[in-house]
């Protein structure tokens, strides 16, 4: 499950993070490490780019933070389908 401090971690990582699924747990990355062996078969589930511009900012109030937490988690699971 996404939660709202999964997309906190994401908006305060470096400015190329990327969120990932894996084994059941999500984890912010760097962008080189969804290639590494650790992160082999990892979910890409959006990353910090694409958060702020579909979020509109990098400012997010808590209410916000939980709608993206919320909007993500439940793409994520139309996924398993």
């Amino acid at each position: 499950m996404i939660t709202p401090d999964d997309v906190r971690r994401l908006l305060d990582g470096d400015s190329d993070a990327v969120l990932v699924l894996i084994e059941g747990r999500t984890e912010v990355v760097g962008p080189d490490a969804v290639d590494t062996d650790d992160y082999r078969g990892a979910l890409q589930v959006i990353t910090r780019a694409e958060l702020v511009e579909q979020a509109g900012g990098e400012e997010l109030s808590d209410r916000e933070l939980a709608e993206q937490a919320a909007a993500l988690d439940t793409a994520v699971s139309e996924l398993g389908g």
